[in-house]
């Protein structure tokens, strides 16, 4: 794992409709729309935030956790709608030892349904396969979210099982996950 790759200079990844990047205080008003919508986080670990104060410390957070090398945050810009900030893709849980990570995203909810949480998946694991020489990527899906799972199969994950009872999640108490994980030996074949 070379988290060099992740953590010398913020990395600002890209595809043809997307670049994924850091999150500053001039997004901070596309940010508030995504986390004041509770449709957003009905399948996440997280709370709506409705007050704009709120979600402007986030951003700070996201530099801290950032500096503390614990978690990077990108935010996924669309290219051909004036670098329209659309959603978030986050890596967390660095686990050297056994060389994985762990794999978050969510959408603003005008953006659902047009592909662009898949393509940020694929930019995230080419990166992490690639540059950062990662073994494993896993995601954790709550097992009514249909959609999330969809993205993840397209990107070459594979179900490993449902976790009974296994986490205690923001706003949903303890939660039922399913696993899902792509290795580098079924990213390379």
């Amino acid at each position: 794992m070379n988290l060099e790759k992740i953590f010398m200079k913020f990395p600002v990844l890209q595809s043809e409709q997307l670049v994924l990047k850091k999150i500053e205080v001039l997004h901070l008003q596309e940010l508030y729309m995504i986390y004041d919508n509770e449709h957003v986080f009905q399948y996440c670990g997280i709370i709506p935030k409705h007050n704009v104060q709120t979600v402007s410390k986030m951003i700070g957070h996201f530099e801290r956790d950032y500096q503390k090398k614990s978690r990077v945050k990108w935010g996924i810009f669309h290219k051909n709608q004036d670098n329209t900030l659309v959603g978030i893709i986050e890596t967390m849980d660095f686990n050297q030892k056994v060389n994985m990570v762990t794999i978050g995203y969510f959408l603003a909810e005008d953006y659902w349904g047009k592909g662009f949480a898949t393509e940020a998946v694929r930019i995230i694991v080419n990166f992490l396969f690639e540059e950062v020489k990662i073994n494993r990527i896993q995601a954790e899906v709550m097992p009514a979210n249909e959609v999330s799972k969809k993205v993840l199969l397209k990107n070459g994950f594979l179900k490993e099982g449902l976790l009974r009872q296994a986490s205690i999640w923001s706003g949903k108490g303890i939660v039922d996950l399913e696993m899902y994980s792509i290795l580098k030996a079924d990213y390379i074949s």
